[in-house]
């Protein structure tokens, strides 16, 4: 069954067509891929799924409801939480009293109380635990990116998306990153994720969409996503991501 489904949608911004009758599907409990050169429309189709833009075309359905330029914070109600490639935690505030922001305002609407359960085992869950009384601030890079995810989770969503939460980390936290990420799937949350690093989404997914000027260019396995004609010429641009991309599968 699909949880996700984006029907030709298009965003202009001015003269700029940054998504043309894109369409795509995300199954449950999936791990999707979503790569393609810098400018190619990923973080717009994200901004579109949750609300932050709305689109001049097209449908997203999300479990069976058009969800079509609702505002954000009611997509994040129905269960879509999202993690942001740049951090920005309540850097005042504990690791806890951010985590806990996140189930008050997410699908379940918690209490205090309700909240910092919720909190408290998030925390657990990205490694974070020995850091919930540690002001937000403190944190270093990698331990800001769990919290954001940690922000996300506690919103208890059917689907969660990432913006490149692996950028800036090293091979080490990337390594632990990924294993979080495929423990948050064993809980039943499907992700839908943005990413630059072409070995680890390639490790990841269980599928990869391909954006290129704002249109789908490739969609499939990371075997035949590595190897697809359209997509090796997309990265041609950059011969250190088309490299890489190959190296991702053996190539």
């Amino acid at each position: 069954m699909n949880l996700l489904e984006v029907h030709k949608v298009s965003k202009r911004f001015g003269g700029l067509q940054a998504l043309n009758r894109v369409s795509l599907h995300v199954a449950e409990k999936e791990i999707v891929g979503l790569i393609g050169p810098n400018g190619a429309g990923k973080t717009t189709l994200f901004n579109v799924i949750n609300g932050v833009y709305r689109p001049e075309e097209g449908r997203v359905i999300f479990r069976g409801r058009d969800i079509t330029g609702r505002m954000p914070y009611e997509i994040a109600r129905l269960g879509i939480a999202r993690a942001h490639q740049i951090v920005r935690p309540l850097n005042e505030l504990t690791v806890l009293e951010n985590v806990m922001v996140g189930a008050c305002f997410g699908r379940e609407n918690r209490s205090l109380r309700g909240a910092r359960e919720i909190a408290l085992a998030v925390l657990e869950q990205v490694g974070l635990a020995s850091k919930r009384d540690m002001v937000a601030g403190q944190l270093n890079v990698a331990e800001k990116k769990r919290l954001e995810m940690a922000r996300a989770l506690a919103a208890r969503p059917y689907l969660l998306l990432l913006d490149e939460v692996l950028a800036g980390l090293n091979p080490t936290e990337v390594a632990a990153m990924l294993e979080v990420i495929r423990a948050i799937r064993e809980s039943g949350i499907t992700v839908l994720m943005i990413e630059h690093l072409m070995h680890a989404i390639m490790n990841i997914s269980d599928r990869i969409i391909v954006l290129d000027y704002g249109e789908v260019i490739a969609e499939g396995t990371p075997q035949e996503i590595a190897r697809h004609p359209k997509v090796i010429e997309a990265y041609l641009g950059d011969p250190r991501l088309s490299y890489s991309l190959l190296e991702a599968n053996g190539g």
